[in-house]
């Protein structure tokens, strides 16, 4: 069973990740924006959401992992 002291930390690393990852979006998105190419724009958005999503997935697996075992399901 785990106990607070066995709990893994975590990791910033990801949230940093997506942070600079919606930076760069929200700057290319400006970009595209400004000159004239809204729908290159909407393109880019949404694929920056999809790539947050690919990198959480892991993160949400690890999750249910953790919940399964805590529950001893």
């Amino acid at each position: 069973m785990l106990t607070p002291s066995r709990v893994a930390p975590m990791d910033i690393s990801i949230l940093l990740r997506i942070i600079g990852v919606g930076l760069i979006v929200a700057a290319a998105y400006h970009i595209l924006n400004k000159s004239g190419r809204e729908e290159q724009a909407i393109l880019v958005s949404i694929a920056g959401v999809v790539l947050v999503l690919l990198m959480i997935v892991g993160e949400i697996a690890d999750l249910i992992d953790t919940i399964r075992r805590l529950f001893g399901l």
